[in-house]
């Protein structure tokens, strides 16, 4: 067992308000000038850094910004025109970027792209919100769609693109809420899986609603439509464009589905346990990678980790649904064999909430967990098996 992941005790907390914007043709342009410096500081900051470190020196994301800043009035004046965090923050990017490649927790950075994932940083000190208005630096206020929901300080926004529409995240300092009445002491254990999205250990379900299936034909056919077309024509553009928009409703359905879900769970529960998931292992199984990815295991863990007041994981090798609750005998429980049933009297049970309720008990910090080495009895002791997840834990 991994143990509890909680966030510290502090007095305020940071959280982000994602809204759309609606700009006119100066502010558009203005979006545009703004995403191509921080491009350009982060371009130009990866190439200094890639020579200068082969040329025996150590860079760092602080002394590019120093030199960038000496020759930008020469070279480069037209990033004067918009705010000066563009491209400060480009360089603060670039350095974690390293850092995470040194500790060989990302690849080598590459090279910005433009029309990919545009987007450029404001300090808090240069900007503010009044209802539905945001004041850029020198552009003045830009229309929301809606006010922000958080009444606190605003550190940052982070202005970006996708789908051809224009997103302000505004990153605010609040107080910390408290658990409400009804959450205190109250734990759950959740498995994950494709047929069922969640099962927790109550009995409350939450189905697959298999988003990529719902688009898959639509996204089939505006791909097909773009391959007919002359690559950087008007027309090809434009199929790009229906393309870009059909990905961005489908994972907005996505996310507004995770989103509800995990808000339930954290809001229900003091203590979520979970399974340590080796998701980037499970999609190498090409019969199951678009359905494991649609899923978002992933992105299911991320948001209870932030959302909820404390996580447990669970060993990832634990045999959730093959060991019995009561007597601790290990059963062979394929994928096709959806009732768990023991010997001892347990069951029958639906293996996912059998499995749910094992995961409560290992995760639970005053249950004493069951040691992986007195379950290696055979030759394969993982509940995550090779159909399920691309590896197998030898005994």
């Amino acid at each position: 067992m991994d143990g509890a992941v909680a966030a510290p005790e502090r007095k305020n907390v940071q959280r982000s308000h994602k809204i759309r914007l609606v700009p006119n043709n100066k502010a558009q342009t203005y979006f545009a000038r703004a995403c191509g410096c921080a491009r350009l500081a982060y371009n130009w900051g990866l190439s200094q850094w890639s020579t200068q470190y082969k040329a025996g020196s150590k860079p760092s994301g602080y002394d590019l910004k120093k030199q960038f800043n000496s020759i930008k009035r020469m070279q480069f004046p037209f990033v004067y025109d918009v705010t000066k965090t563009a491209c400060e923050r480009s360089f603060a990017n670039l350095n974690t970027a390293f850092q995470r490649f040194f500790k060989k927790q990302g690849r080598y950075p590459r090279f910005k792209k433009k029309g990919v994932r545009d987007s450029f940083y404001i300090t808090g000190q240069y900007t503010k919100v009044e209802g539905k208005r945001l004041w850029m630096p020198k552009l003045g206020w830009v229309r929301m769609t809606e006010n922000l929901r958080f009444s606190g300080k605003v550190l940052s926004v982070v202005i970006s693109r996708a789908a051809g529409k224009w997103f302000a995240s505004i990153n605010v300092d609040i107080p910390d809420a408290k658990c409400s009445d009804n959450q205190v002491h109250k734990a759950v254990g959740i498995d994950l899986g494709l047929e069922t999205l969640a099962t927790l250990s109550d009995e409350t379900r939450f189905e697959n609603i298999r988003t990529t299936r719902v688009f898959e034909t639509r996204i089939r056919r505006l791909n097909k439509s773009l391959a007919r077309r002359v690559k950087g024509s008007s027309n090809w553009k434009k199929a790009k464009a229906r393309l870009s928009v059909a990905h961005y409703k489908l994972r907005c359905v996505r996310l507004d589905y995770l989103h509800k879900m995990t808000t339930t769970i954290a809001l229900a529960y003091s203590d979520v346990c979970m399974e340590d998931l080796y998701t980037k292992g499970m999609v190498q199984n090409r019969r199951l990678a678009k359905s494991l990815s649609d899923a978002s295991f992933g992105e299911i863990r991320r948001q209870l980790v932030y959302k909820a007041e404390r996580v447990h994981f669970v060993d990832r090798f634990f045999p959730s649904t093959k060991l019995c609750m009561s007597c601790g005998q290990l059963h062979d429980m394929p994928l096709n064999k959806r009732i768990f049933k023991c010997d001892c009297g347990v069951g029958p049970i639906d293996r996912d909430l059998h499995a749910a309720q094992n995961i409560l008990r290992q995760g639970l910090p005053d249950y004493k967990p069951v040691e992986m080495e007195a379950l290696a009895n055979g030759s394969i002791v993982s509940e995550t098996t090779v159909r399920e997840a691309g590896n197998t834990l030898k005994g």
